[in-house]
């Protein structure tokens, strides 16, 4: 996956917001306020891209189990958060059903009442 297709696959979903609210460097994608990605653009730019995304605890320990390129979350809770590698490995369609899972865990984290205001928004 490359910078473009994980940039528009993220800002496609449903209310998502970009931000770089630690420095320069760290794009994060929120909902609800909310990270659910991020990802340091420096290390796209020495091709050892990888992007922070949330995931099921369980599912977590399994994934990581299976593949190399995925590995407790970076200067994040290793509990909540995976560290994908994207050196091409791992097809897209498979990163793309990683960065739902960790849309749809934080959605499903938000109060009822934000859920529904983005819901109701406009794609």
């Amino acid at each position: 996956m490359n910078l473009e297709t994980y940039y528009e696959y993220c800002l496609s979903k449903k209310g998502v917001s970009e931000h770089f609210p630690f420095d320069e460097d760290t794009l994060v994608f929120k909902v609800g306020g909310k990270m659910f990605a991020l990802s340091s653009l420096s290390q796209w730019e020495k091709n050892e891209q990888s992007v922070n995304l949330k995931c099921d605890p369980e599912r977590a320990e399994e994934l990581r189990a299976e593949y190399d390129e995925i590995k407790p979350g970076f200067h994040m809770s290793k509990v909540h958060w995976n560290t994908v590698a994207l050196n091409g490995n791992l097809p897209t369609s498979f990163v793309k059903e990683l960065i739902d899972h960790s849309y749809e865990l934080v959605f499903k984290s938000l109060t009822k009442k934000i859920q529904n205001e983005i819901i109701e928004l406009e794609n």
